[in-house]
């Protein structure tokens, strides 16, 4: 299989995309329950069918260019709104990056941490190890890259992102991710309750790290991908619920600019995992 995705991530970007489109569908008339999930994920939403039409192929997409990521292929980057990450590092308080299940969503990180890695320092971000002990070690050395650091899902490396905040560096989280039972709260969603992580809010609270949000959108024909970042429009105060509540309703904002290619079929209703 790791020789499969390797031979994936180094044929031509348009490749990739197109081999993957023919993926999603695939993966749409194969499975009843995925097409039930992204059809009341997406209604719940608000959209028609024919709206996210797009988004099926999307999915296949985005599963493939993550290899290209994980193996460092050729990926055209432009940015949209790179000014707010260079006010933010001014700020010198440190960055929490927020990126949903949105675009070729694995290229945020690795984008960032070289573009502003070599003057800001290092990107942190959380991963959850493969259950499969071959995946586990190809998934830890494709997403450990100059720049960028991945820490797993427990209090190390939730304290490991605490300290690079505290340096003034960059962290980075999937927020609309279901975290495990225990490191989450239920919270609204699409207006649907969603088991969602505190991990963000309660960085940016105890760092007064400024919140930004990014996704990457594709790009026609192979052309690449634009990193699209704002910043927070609503101020971190209150409580954790409240500020929990504020970044779901931002992550559905995002999904807004171009539902055509957000995950709607991850389970974003799930109940959480108990870790053992």
């Amino acid at each position: 299989m790791a020789i499969l995705m390797r031979w994936l991530s180094g044929l031509p970007l348009h490749w990739v995309q197109r081999i993957g489109y023919a993926l999603g569908w695939l993966t749409w008339w194969a499975s009843a329950r995925y097409r039930l999930q992204f059809r009341q994920h997406s209604q719940q939403a608000g959209y028609s069918h024919a709206q996210v039409r797009a988004a099926i192929g999307a999915a296949g997409t985005q599963a493939l260019e993550a290899f290209r990521v994980w193996f460092d292929g050729d990926m055209p980057v432009q940015w949209d709104g790179k000014e707010h990450i260079e006010s933010a590092f001014t700020a010198g308080k440190g960055i929490v990056f927020l990126t949903p299940h949105l675009g070729c969503f694995e290229i945020t990180a690795p984008s960032q941490a070289q573009t502003f890695g070599p003057r800001f320092g290092p990107m942190t971000v959380l991963y959850r190890p493969a259950r499969q002990a071959w995946l586990k070690a190809l998934l830890l050395n494709a997403r450990d890259k100059p720049y960028l650091k991945a820490v797993p899902t427990n209090m190390d490396g939730v304290r490991q992102m605490l300290k690079a905040l505290r340096r003034g560096e960059a962290v980075g989280l999937l927020p609309d991710q279901v975290p495990p039972e225990g490191m989450g709260i239920w919270s609204t969603m699409w207006g649907r309750p969603a088991y969602t992580m505190t991990l963000a809010a309660r960085l940016a609270m105890q760092t007064g790290a400024v919140i930004i949000l990014a996704w990457g959108e594709r790009l026609a024909r192979g052309e690449g991908y634009c990193i699209h970042v704002q910043p927070m429009q609503q101020a971190l105060a209150g409580e954790v619920d409240a500020l929990v509540l504020q970044i779901n309703q931002a992550m559905e904002e995002l999904i807004r600019q171009c539902p055509e290619q957000y995950l709607w079929g991850y389970a974003r209703f799930k109940q959480p995992r108990l870790e053992v």
